[in-house]
């Protein structure tokens, strides 16, 4: 965070102030230098624990509300909202609304394997949709909307398409979810990243207008 310098008192003499600024830059000299250090020396540590995380891909309608299931489930490091499954490059929010780029909104989440399962995350994702809608998802509609599983590796895969079929098989309806195989994927806008914290009222409003929490329970009950 920046911090700004007060104009001092007009009775200060230049060599005073020249004295003060000399000061006040070896002492944001020495914190930064502090700061680089411990920075540096949890790099090794810090690039360890990257290199152990997995990645997986979700859409399930409106990406603020998928985003914030997943942030809920333990092992989940972070997550990302953005665009993925289409064929235009670094797609503006104007542009994946207004249709044509054949992106969806979609969060990518990474894990890790040591504390939460990919089949684990596959039942978080399927609990937090409805994967009998092909128009898009609760209030928001189109192709942009549609619920998918991007998968990023054979196994991934496995386990996306046997859960699929065991959805199918419990609720006795066909499951319209894409399973496709995940391309690029470009982060949405700063301002819609952990949208549900930074915009709690509005959040909760366009949450509860759009009937998500309705609809959820009414095809797989009350949340546990």
């Amino acid at each position: 965070m920046k911090r700004s310098v007060g104009v001092g008192r007009r009775g200060l003499s230049v060599m005073l102030w020249t004295a003060f600024f000399v000061a006040l830059c070896c002492a944001v000299g020495v914190e930064s230098a502090g700061a680089a250090e411990q920075a540096v020396g949890g790099t090794k540590a810090g690039v360890a624990h990257a290199q152990t995380l997995r990645s997986a891909i979700f859409a399930g309608g409106c990406f603020w509300c998928v985003e914030e299931a997943f942030d809920k489930v333990k092992g989940v490091v972070e997550t990302t909202s953005g665009y993925t499954g289409g064929t235009v490059p670094n797609p503006t929010y104007e542009q994946v609304i207004a249709g044509g780029t054949a992106h969806v909104e979609a969060v990518l989440v990474r894990y890790d394997p040591k504390k939460v399962t990919y089949a684990a995350l596959l039942d978080a994702f399927w609990h937090n949709i409805d994967p009998f809608d092909a128009g898009g998802q609760f209030c928001d509609r189109g192709d942009n909307y549609h619920s998918a599983i991007f998968y990023h590796s054979d196994r991934q895969k496995a386990l996306a398409e046997a859960s699929k079929k065991a959805i199918e098989a419990k609720l006795g309806k066909p499951v319209v979810t894409i399973i496709a195989h995940a391309g690029p994927f470009y982060p949405a806008e700063m301002y819609h990243q952990n949208y549900y914290e930074n915009n709690p009222w509005r959040y909760k409003f366009y949450k509860w207008n759009c009937g998500r929490a309705e609809r959820l329970e009414e095809i797989w009950g009350p949340p546990k």
